[in-house]
């Protein structure tokens, strides 16, 4: 994908600054008692997930980015972009597969679709024809 016709969508950025306050603030614990060092992993875990995860889009295809992996997915497998109960987008697949898009939610739905070079309609509500 090149950078000039992805469009990306990726978490607020004061998560990863929250991840890096609870990394400090974990520090005089971790240093107490060699046992506690573990706990310092939590917040470097949130902090890399919040600078990787979330959604690229361009014309070819989705790419899925979460903390230890990707997927793409050919425009050609998604059968329907819709929104979840709590807002978040959805891509049904042909396979009977639904994998919510990280970082999408339903209002962004329009400069997802406009990344494949499509448009979507004035009035989804209406059925055409009528």
């Amino acid at each position: 994908m090149s950078k000039s016709d992805t469009v990306r969508f990726r978490y607020n950025q004061a998560i990863l600054v929250a991840a890096v306050i609870a990394f400090i603030g974990a520090l005089p614990l971790a240093s107490a008692r060699t046992y506690l060092l573990p706990v310092l992993l939590l917040p470097l875990a949130v902090a890399l997930w919040a600078w990787r995860a979330g959604t690229d889009a361009n014309a070819r295809e989705l790419r899925v980015r979460a903390l230890a992996g990707q997927r793409r997915i050919d425009w050609d497998q998604v059968l329907e972009l819709v929104t979840d109960q709590r807002g978040r987008a959805v891509a049904r697949l042909d396979d009977g597969q639904q994998i919510t898009l990280p970082a999408v939610r339903g209002v962004d739905l329009p400069r997802l679709v406009s990344a494949t070079g499509q448009t979507l309609p004035d009035n989804p509500t209406e059925a055409p024809g009528q």
